[in-house]
């Protein structure tokens, strides 16, 4: 399948005197991870929980394989979602909150098994839920979000509470599924994450959406193709690099800063011209750079650095 699975468009809702969404419209497509990402209070999580059912919009549309979600005839066999991992009853155990879930759609025990076992909870599956940590609770949602081996994943920040393995085991879960075909969105605030993981990214802002690209081309296009030199001839080097028609400049003393140049073309003019250099080195932004970028000026609440506005 190559078709959206996900469809939002033109999402407007208000809280009160509060935009909430305005104009959200993005896909999303199955085989990939596709992160959500934005500034507190961007959206994020009022578009999943429109898209969820949970919200109503005041206009535009939210479609899940091609229906409203609250028109799917089995939804946990649809859309698998952790929205709220401390939405549970405390002194029920792990297991049967499986089990309530599992049997509301008619699915065997079996299935509760196999993903309390998928998620690393067989050792805490019969102990009282509300006993849970944090990253335990994570996988207990996780493990219901998956209950149904649904074709759609909406996981909103599945990172919180997760050690260093957690994080890890995540990341290649949501891999793994993205490569079995399943359409896979993600809203964090861990951007190193969302890059080693996301294939593609939404950046949304004040309830739009800023960025609707891959990963690659994001970073590439905040890159800007920029390659730093370091040699002891820095002002020669600049100079053999614009005679060959590229723009370079002096940054200090014995560095200088090419544009649209590729590092090996930039070796071969400087060994041509007998130039002498130690370093050359491609500058690639992060997806946080990017984030940064982008997002200025888009987040409803912003600390002053001013210490005394504080005051």
């Amino acid at each position: 399948m190559s078709e959206p699975i996900i469809e939002v468009t033109d999402l407007h809702k208000r809280f009160g005197s509060a935009v909430a969404l305005d104009g959200m419209t993005f896909t999303v497509a199955p085989g990939r991870v596709t992160g959500f990402v934005g500034p507190n209070g961007a959206g994020k999580s009022t578009t999943i929980r429109v898209i969820l059912g949970l919200d109503a919009p005041d206009e535009g549309t939210a479609l899940v394989c091609g229906q409203p979600y609250q028109h799917l005839q089995r939804p946990l066999n649809q859309v698998g979602a952790l929205v709220d991992a401390a939405a549970l009853q405390p002194s029920r155990t792990g297991r049967n909150h499986l089990l309530w879930m599992a049997r509301s759609q008619d699915m065997p025990t079996s299935r509760v098994d196999e993903v309390i076992e998928l998620v690393g909870l067989g050792s805490a599956a019969r102990r009282k839920a509300g006993g849970y940590s944090l990253g335990m609770r994570q996988r207990l949602g996780i493990a219901a979000a998956l209950l149904g081996d649904p074709p759609v994943i909406i996981m909103d920040e599945p990172f919180n509470g997760m050690d260093p393995e957690g994080i890890i085991w995540m990341r290649r879960l949501l891999h793994s599924m993205a490569v079995e075909g399943r359409a896979i969105l993600v809203s964090s605030h861990l951007m190193s994450e969302l890059q080693d993981m996301a294939d593609h990214v939404l950046v949304i802002g004040r309830g739009k959406v800023l960025a609707d690209a891959s990963v690659d081309e994001l970073i590439a296009h905040a890159s800007g193709d920029q390659v730093l030199v370091r040699t002891s001839a820095a002002s020669e080097a600049a100079g053999a690099l614009q005679r060959a028609g590229n723009a370079a400049r002096v940054i200090d003393g014995n560095t200088i800063s090419v544009s649209g140049l590729e590092a090996q073309h930039i070796v071969e003019v400087l060994s041509q011209a007998q130039i002498p250099f130690s370093e050359v080195t491609a500058q690639r932004a992060s997806l946080e750079d990017v984030y940064l970028q982008l997002t200025s000026g888009e987040a409803e609440f912003r600390a002053s650095s001013d210490r005394k506005a504080q005051s």
